[in-house]
């Protein structure tokens, strides 16, 4: 086996490995992963996609690529052949892409903090290689849904002065400025340093809306809870499409003050009703392990646990 530049690897050769990534990402997450591998094969033609792959005999068998942007990094996937088959996992070529990753990273010294959110892999398959380079561990769980009329529930009513309405563009500044509120000091801001700032916000809202990086962007099942003299909101449910069938909640939080009268409960009541209406048969969401009300939250509303994974981060002092 060779490690060699992922971008001396051209898009024929590496095809053939990210077709079997997004049979893997279908069967493990229920997600269609085809318009990311797309991205990424486009990105590996232009050459501008740093990070490594494994070779043996001239054949590309796993790549791992990542991301610097001013002081922050990010390795963005892993995928060795095998992961589609349960038989033949290559576990040593998954730990020397990692080792050689996270070991390119760390030579860029302008960097000051790197995150890893790998889904499709299991909790603790790949901790090693991060925790002997220094990265905290938070354990995270994919939880679904079957969207069922039976489970669907009865809206509660809200008091009079909260509104809920849909998702819509100009909602952008106002809802940023509201899911960093309601992150300020929460887990989810070591997870994903993001929501420390209006700033970080804004481009992961961006990211969720516009680009395809956790599925295609739904705003008939995303809502927003405002108060309704002001307009201002309280609470933000974004939603997205991870297949046809397949809706996933990439984003909701209400602000600590209006936490309690069952607002965020309302907003998942509505997504689940649009997207049932639609023939959607699933929906889905991430959270954090540490965030046990969150959490229980969430299996109360009947959503149970698909998968789990691990989110690994590097921060200097």
């Amino acid at each position: 086996m060779e490690i060699v530049d992922l971008r001396q690897v051209v898009s024929a050769d590496l095809r053939p490995l990210v077709e079997e990534e997004v049979e893997t990402w279908q069967s493990t997450l229920h997600w269609d992963y085809r318009p990311l591998a797309e991205m990424l094969l486009r990105y590996t033609d232009s050459h501008i996609l740093p990070g490594v792959a494994a070779t043996e005999g001239g054949r590309v068998c796993g790549y791992c690529f990542f991301f610097t942007e001013g002081t922050k990094g990010g390795i963005g996937d892993l995928y060795v052949e095998g992961m589609a088959s349960t038989h033949n996992r290559r576990h040593d070529i998954e730990i020397e892409l990692l080792r050689h990753a996270i070991l390119r990273l760390r030579r860029s010294p302008e960097l000051r903090r790197v995150e890893a959110q790998l889904l499709i892999h299991p909790t603790d398959r790949l901790a090693t290689p991060f925790l002997e380079g220094g990265y905290r561990r938070y354990r995270r769980v994919f939880l679904r849904l079957k969207l069922e009329e039976t489970n669907s529930g009865f809206l509660r009513h809200l008091a009079p002065e909260v509104e809920v309405r849909r998702w819509s563009e100009a909602d952008y500044r106002s809802a940023a400025d509201a899911i960093t509120a309601a992150y300020k000091g929460h887990v989810e801001c070591c997870v994903g340093d993001q929501f420390r700032t209006i700033e970080g916000t804004l481009g992961f809202m961006n990211n969720i809306v516009r680009f395809p990086t956790c599925g295609v962007f739904d705003s008939g099942a995303s809502f927003i809870a405002c108060q309704r003299d002001t307009q201002a909101p309280i609470a933000v449910l974004l939603c997205s499409r991870l297949r046809q069938d397949v809706g996933h909640i990439t984003q909701v939080c209400t602000l600590p003050e209006f936490r309690g009268f069952g607002i965020g409960e309302h907003l998942v009541r509505h997504c689940h009703n649009d997207l049932f209406a639609r023939g959607f048969t699933e929906l889905s969401l991430t959270v954090t392990e540490e965030n046990h009300r969150a959490l229980a939250f969430y299996r109360r509303l009947g959503f149970s646990q698909l998968h789990t994974f691990d989110a690994f981060v590097w921060e200097t002092e």
